[in-house]
């Protein structure tokens, strides 16, 4: 079996991407070592070229921070041309610009009973709770990967002041639409789950919703920016049914 080459750790876009089979039927393309836009931005042109050129041998693709995990049928093409046609897609990935980014406006109440931990990351930060609502939802919000729960975004672009550890003892169900703080990551529970993020707000909308076409309001590779409301406009979100849209 052929197995990956071996590479040392490289700043974002230095030298070409590198590739590793794990196992028969998964090639991954590792863009570089560090949670950073631009490696995240190479993630994301990979996945869209290989998404229009729809080769017969791929079957799914699952994007990381980093990397792009391409899932391939082994019967419908050789390991060796597999591997030579996502490297050179690769490769060309990091001759181009970024791809746009769609952006979404998330509303989300903040503190009291829909962020129970705002207080606390208040506290870490040594800034007042009002300003840590600034700050937080005065950021753009790069949706890197999702993961852990269906439609679970992963978020960079935290103000560093806001960076809070995960909680001692993770609280055994987080509502959903809760959106929490850990270490130097931003996030929202889509559905009601297990946790140990720190829960400064909710918000109204619905990430995911399996019984809608398609059911994750949030994909990789957008970015969110949050804005907050009242008591009062967020019980009229959920009243009015608007929860699919800003």
């Amino acid at each position: 079996m052929k197995g990956g080459r071996a590479a040392a750790p490289r700043s974002p876009g230095e030298g070409a991407p590198r590739t590793a089979w794990c196992g028969d039927a998964c090639l991954v393309a590792e863009f570089g070592d560090v949670i950073d836009p631009r490696v995240n931005s190479l993630v994301r042109a990979l996945e869209a070229k290989l998404a229009a050129l729809a080769p017969p041998w791929l079957v799914e693709m699952v994007p990381t921070y980093r990397s792009l995990a391409v899932f391939v049928d082994p019967w419908e093409g050789p390991r060796d041309e597999i591997e030579v046609f996502v490297d050179r897609l690769a490769l060309s990935a990091e001759r181009e610009p970024p791809p746009t980014a769609e952006t979404l406006a998330v509303p989300v109440c903040y503190g009291g009973a829909w962020g129970p931990d705002l207080d606390r990351v208040s506290r870490h930060a040594g800034l007042e709770p009002a300003e840590v609502v600034r700050r937080h939802s005065g950021g753009l919000y790069r949706v890197f990967m999702m993961g852990f729960t269906p439609g679970f975004p992963y978020l960079g672009g935290l103000d560093p002041a806001l960076e809070t550890p995960r909680l001692e003892n993770p609280r055994g169900l987080v509502p959903a639409g809760s959106v929490g703080i850990a270490g130097r990551q931003a996030g929202i529970y889509p559905i009601e789950s297990p946790g140990g993020w720190n829960i400064i707000g909710r918000t109204p909308l619905v990430l995911f919703d399996p019984g809608r076409e398609p059911p994750f309001l949030v994909a990789a590779g957008m970015c969110l920016k949050f804005v907050p409301i009242t008591v009062e406009e967020f019980e009229d979100i959920t009243r009015l049914g608007r929860g699919t849209a800003p």
